[in-house]
């Protein structure tokens, strides 16, 4: 749809300046509910601040908060402006995503750009209206170089909410006032406000610009501000990464439309060709010999897997600045191998199966420009990015550019470790999936994964590297039926469901430690039939840290995961969304001590239509996978 611009030209910019508290600009999202406003105000002994507000739905939700940076050599880039110009419009298109959670996205929104001046660099705000979010964004315009030192983005409350809050990437989740958040968030922030709505504060496109975490203001109570991970310099015009307001009226609707609003404000896909980008199942290699590595491919084969990962040890120590990523040479502390490792993607690309390989950081940065083209020419599918530095701006510009430069040699790209996605797959779809999450070998309770499900797992895909055969589930991990439907739950194209898992026969007549032997029980028909790319997501139901039932659909199929922490409790599973007049069965995967199998999981199957609703009774650390086909 062509976009329609209706500009507002102030002609007298002396008058705007001499009533800079009282010209208000307002921009409501397409339905209306949500109203940003913005205008210039005397705040705190400095004069004509830029400041916003947020209200929902007629509820004011933020109240107004100052933008501004402090730049370096005690410059500030805070007040004394004059609105310039304010330009206005609206967008409404639809888009095809390479993969995602939904095969369309509508990108629908109105849109206010306000230009202020004032002696030196002018700024430049665009904000965005969305039905489900408000952002913006800062250009700061003139000639020369600066550096800014602190943003002073701010995001006030009305009440001190609970929000859930982590400091690291792979941490775990509190739920803390807004008062006692302290600093070091990590984004997005997920804030409960009595009643409704559901608010998360988040960052999107941040590409070429330090990391921006969140903190509580010890002088601004109730308020959670901007906290750059380093420095930011470069040529004006300079512009920063978009700051997000997600909003909803439950967690729910949060998680099921969050993610559209990343994506959308990132740029479209650079790549003229993407046949080549294939979502799918992966198994992680766990001996590193060709016996081992080949028996995965055929594990692979038979089970509906996409992808072998060989992982670290395979090219020598990872840590070690002396490994080589260009040989394969064998860690001695992780295989005695031998590995033949072109004989094995030999194999694998005879059977149809693609192979990953890990690399880490201290190769990646020496060798990059070599690996990639080798890589490529030994027939590998993709790489993931081991302990990446990320935080400052030098490293967040230098891992994006190894994503392009992955896309170049037609290589897909999962990141491992700290990095939380801003949307940038959008753009670069080989950028598959990545961590930022605490994954299964961390060993997360039930709570942990529901409270990750409604805070990091609205700013993009996870890599949560399932663990299904160890003997932690049912231990520190939830049940097998639980982690079932996480697969469902937590999304990404690229999903390991076997992490510390290998196929018997992976070491000849050695079987090794049992507990990491795939035992042929019924219900890893579930995994080999689950997609990992939908054509339409649902969450049907939700609280933050307590339950979750998530639907997803593929062709015809659903899939529907749900999970349980804290205490038993019943679920209802409408399926209303099946198409009406249409009869379905639906496999039932459960969790049942009673159920002689190595994991205790029960299995049944009913006859099912767009009025049934069916109910999952649940204890703690519980859950229930659905796969629903039609008759």
């Amino acid at each position: 749809m062509k976009k329609s611009i209706f500009p507002v030209r102030l002609f007298l910019p002396a008058l705007v300046f001499l009533l800079p508290a009282v010209r208000a600009l307002d921009l409501a999202s397409p339905g209306g509910d949500l109203v940003l406003s913005f205008h210039l105000e005397d705040r705190g002994g400095r004069k004509a601040c830029p400041v916003y507000s947020l209200s929902w739905k007629g509820t004011p939700i933020l109240a107004p908060a100052a933008l501004g940076f402090r730049l370096a050599g005690g410059r500030t880039l805070e007040e004394g402006f004059r609105v310039l110009s304010v330009r206005r419009g609206r967008k409404d298109e639809t888009w095809t995503p390479v993969w995602g959670e939904r095969n369309r996205i509508r990108d629908q929104y109105n849109w206010m750009t306000v230009l202020l001046g004032r002696p030196g660099p002018v700024l430049e705000i665009e904000f965005r209206c969305f039905d489900t979010a408000a952002a913006f964004r800062f250009r700061i315009l003139g000639k020369g170089r600066i550096t800014i030192e602190r943003e002073l983005t701010r995001f006030r409350f009305y009440g001190d909410h609970p929000c859930w809050v982590t400091r690291h990437a792979q941490g775990r989740y509190s739920r803390l006032p807004l008062s006692k958040a302290g600093n070091h968030i990590e984004r997005p922030l997920t804030v409960e406000i009595p009643g409704g709505p559901v608010v998360a504060l988040g960052e999107a496109a941040c590409i070429d610009y330090a990391r921006t975490k969140l903190a509580s203001l010890e002088d601004e109570p109730l308020t959670i501000g901007a906290e750059l991970s380093g420095p930011v310099g470069g040529e004006l015009p300079l512009a920063t990464p978009w700051r997000v307001i997600l909003v909803a009226p439950t967690a729910a609707r949060l998680l099921e439309r969050g993610t559209d609003v990343f994506y959308n404000l990132n740029d479209p896909c650079a790549l003229e060709d993407t046949s080549w980008i294939r979502p799918g199942k992966a198994i992680r290699e766990m001996t590193l010999t060709t016996r081992g590595g080949k028996a995965c491919v055929d594990f692979c084969v038979s089970h509906g897997l996409q992808f072998v990962e060989f992982d670290a040890g395979w090219y020598g120590p990872e840590n070690s600045p002396e490994s080589d990523a260009t040989t394969v040479t064998l860690d001695p502390h992780r295989s005695r191998g031998p590995l033949d490792l072109p004989e094995v993607i030999r194999y694998a690309r005879s059977k149809g199966i693609g192979v990953i390989l890990y690399v880490n950081r201290r190769a990646l940065e020496r060798q990059l420009d070599t690996i990639l083209p080798l890589y490529r020419k030994w027939g590998v599918s993709g790489v993931k990015y081991g302990f990446v530095h990320v935080g400052s701006m030098e490293y967040t510009s230098w891992l994006h550019m190894a994503v392009r430069k992955a896309a170049e040699n037609r290589l897909m790209v999962d990141i491992h470790d700290e990095y939380r996605p801003t949307g940038y797959s959008r753009t670069y779809p080989n950028l598959m999936t990545q961590e930022g999450i605490r994954g299964d070998e961390e060993r997360p309770p039930a709570a942990l994964t529901l409270a990750v499900l409604f805070t990091r797992m609205l700013c993009g895909p996870a890599d949560n590297t399932v663990c299904y055969f160890s003997k932690r589930v049912g231990g520190s991990l939830p049940f097998h039926a639980f982690q079932l439907a996480k697969a469902v739950c937590i999304f990404s194209p690229w999903q390991f469901l076997f992490w510390y898992d290998r196929p018997l026969g992976s070491l000849g007549g050695k079987t090794g430690n049992l507990e990491r032997i795939v035992t042929e029980v019924p219900e890893l028909e579930f995994f080999r039939a689950l997609p990992t790319t939908w054509d339409e997501t649902r969450v049907l139901a939700g609280k933050i840290g307590r339950y979750a039932v998530v639907a997803r659909r593929k062709g015809r199929e659903w899939f529907v995961g749900c999970m349980n922490a804290g205490r038993a409790r019943t679920l209802e599973v409408d399926l209303g969304f099946l198409e009406e007049g249409s009869k379905y069965e639906a496999t039932i995967y459960y969790d049942d001590p009673s159920v002689p199998s190595r994991t205790h999981v029960g299995v049944r199957k009913v006859e099912v239509d767009s009025r049934a609703v069916l109910k999952a009774e649940l204890l703690p650390s519980r859950g229930q996978a659905i796969r629903i086909v039609p008759k």
